[in-house]
């Protein structure tokens, strides 16, 4: 018997220069006092100029919270919290990529409310209400506009995560035109960031359901399909719009089938060498899926279909060529390949081997079951 419940953002809005109509939204919905939630970088790229002036003409008081870092320590999230009370603000607005989003959605549940953050870690811990919540991505990969989690960084080694539909926000706001100038490795790093979403809910060992399989493979489809266009010719409107569609389509399908073993794997190197966590799950895709061939070629050759297309023979060959694409993909795109490359030596694979193992609420989806041994022979492969 087919039984599931499927989770979604209330209202999405795909709309090029979009983000200058945020103030007349947030207006219209009743917001009187602001607070935007966003990062030094999106400061500095001039991506709120045309934002902005249309609070201060519409007379909606708004404050900037912009000291969100990537992969956001606790420290951060409190602060932010802090501000919104201290402006006594009614609307949040997460404006940036999937950190400036996570935080704000964690201002808007906690700012109302007496839970301290601790309190809330782990799945359906908190109850509503929030505050209303409005998410502008500004990159195409981490698809946290649609999702019902946001990942916090608790020590040097490990991250966890809230998980609640009421982190689902009112509005996620799609303007590809903010996405323009990103640099081709954001770009590649963001895109495969995206495309691992897709993959691990597909072949997700826990709540699989057909409609984030279908999902999964139509963001496949639009990312695979656009990636190298955007990371080679980033003033292509039409790619950029692809990409962040693919990727807001990846995060609908993942908050509903749970990514796995390439996460428990990336979480440690975003943790404790501060790599940005699409190049950290980069890094690892690969020898991942190959560990999960045994297991997960059926499911793998599917998504070949769409990613390899003109890969032949049995399932387990067809799934064998996707990996392998998959496997030099990051070069091809101008990425790290090796974790000697982000500084990552041979002596620290057993602490990530260690730390691996922390992330058991994503290692339970794992298609194929990995221990220690096998976390540390995976990191090993990639070195």
């Amino acid at each position: 018997m087919m039984k599931f419940n499927f989770y979604s953002t209330h209202s999405i809005l795909v709309e090029r220069g979009g983000s200058s109509q945020l103030a007349k939204i947030v207006g219209e919905r009743g917001g009187s006092s602001v607070l935007i939630v966003t990062d030094p970088g999106v400061i500095a790229a001039g991506l709120l100029d045309a934002v902005i002036p249309k609070f201060k003409s519409l007379k909606i008081k708004f404050e900037i919270f912009s000291d969100v870092q990537a992969d956001p320590p606790v420290h951060i999230i409190e602060q932010a919290i802090e501000a919104a009370q201290r402006y006594k603000s009614d609307y949040i607005v997460g404006f940036g990529g999937g950190s400036s989003m996570d935080v704000a959605k964690l201002v808007a549940l906690l700012a109302l409310r007496k839970e301290r953050l601790e309190d809330i870690y782990g799945i359906d811990k908190v109850s509503g209400p929030r505050l209303p919540l409005i998410l502008v991505p500004t990159t195409a990969g981490t698809g946290s506009e649609v999702t019902k989690s946001s990942v916090v960084t608790v020590s040097e080694s490990e991250k966890k995560g809230v998980l609640s539909p009421f982190l689902l926000p009112d509005i996620a706001l799609l303007d590809a035109e903010l996405t323009l100038g990103l640099p081709p490795q954001v770009t590649a790093a963001t895109g495969v960031d995206a495309m691992v979403h897709a993959i691990e809910a597909y072949t997700t060992k826990h709540l699989k359901n057909p409609v984030s399989d279908c999902l999964a493979k139509e963001a496949l489809r639009l990312l695979s399909g656009n990636l190298h266009e955007a990371v080679f010719s980033g003033g292509n409107i039409v790619a950029r719009e692809n990409m962040l569609l693919g990727a807001c389509l990846a995060g609908m399908s993942f908050t509903n089938a749970p990514v796995a073993g390439v996460h428990a794997l990336a979480y440690p190197i975003g943790a404790r060498f501060h790599v940005p966590h699409g190049l950290s799950n980069s890094l690892v895709l690969a020898p991942v899926m190959r560990f999960n061939l045994e297991v997960a070629h059926s499911m793998y050759s599917e998504l070949g279909e769409i990613v390899t297309p003109n890969a032949s023979g049995s399932s387990i060959e067809r799934a064998s060529q996707l990996v392998e694409y998959l496997a030099d993909l990051p070069g091809v795109l101008g990425l790290p390949q090796r974790l000697r490359q982000v500084g990552i030596a041979e002596s620290d694979l057993n602490q990530l081997a260690d730390d691996a193992m922390m992330q058991t609420r994503l290692l339970m989806n794992s298609p194929k079951e990995i221990t220690r041994q096998d976390a540390f022979e995976i990191y090993s492969e990639v070195l």
